[in-house]
């Protein structure tokens, strides 16, 4: 029974079944979407979009997640999702993929939130609110670049410290931001969740083996 449904559960992730489920509720939420602002543009907002005070409604750090502007936004956020997501989650759980995919979307959209009302407040810009799967967009890539085979070969030769690691991840995720930034884009949601799949993929969050296992296996 034990080998069984071990068996079925990597068949699961190997078929690319979360992103197909993510895919989904990109497009049940879409809808939902479309029928609350058909009732009200502030029900719509307030049902899906975060914006501050977070307090105010916080179901939205969970919606706003896999909410989408329009139809082109869900389109090119959906295109990312499955050339960056299919890879990781075919060598990781559902669960893991899930967790991974709405913590980092949520991160994200909370950091640009409140790091825009905190410039605000002393007079740099304006608070922003956002909605959109984009943050948990750039941790699958960041995951993909700093958690694949060879970035570990790299790092078994190489000796680098902690925190020079992270530096580099840090200007990593600055000039991504910078290069795929446009207007009305949320570049620090951007950059945070770039930078947090940088460090989860360098720590393995998603490798269902240990560290030392996958080393084994990689020599």
């Amino acid at each position: 029974m034990v080998t069984r449904s071990r068996r079925r559960s990597d068949t699961d992730s190997r078929s690319g079944g979360p992103i197909l489920e993510v895919l989904l509720i990109f497009v049940v939420v879409l809808a939902a979407q479309t029928v609350a602002a058909v009732i009200s543009a502030g029900l719509m907002a307030g049902l899906f979009v975060l914006g501050p005070p977070l307090t105010a409604n916080p179901w939205t750090i969970v919606t706003s997640v896999y909410a989408h502007s329009g139809l082109g936004h869900l389109l090119s956020n959906s295109v990312g999702l499955v050339l960056f997501g299919w890879p990781i989650a075919r060598a990781t759980t559902r669960l893991r993929f899930h967790t991974f995919f709405l913590v980092t979307g949520a991160l994200a959209g909370i950091t640009q939130v409140v790091t825009s009302s905190f410039f605000a407040s002393i007079g740099v810009g304006d608070p922003t609110a956002v909605l959109g799967a984009s943050g948990a967009v750039f941790a699958l890539a960041g995951y993909l670049i700093a958690g694949n085979r060879l970035s570990d070969a790299f790092a078994s030769v190489v000796e680098v410290p902690r925190w020079a690691a992270v530096a580099v991840f840090v200007v990593l995720a600055a000039v991504i931001t910078i290069a795929t930034g446009a207007p009305g884009v949320a570049l620090i949601a951007h950059f945070t969740g770039f930078l947090l799949g940088l460090l989860a993929g360098r720590a393995g969050v998603l490798d269902v083996r240990s560290r030392t296992a996958r080393a084994g296996s990689t020599a």
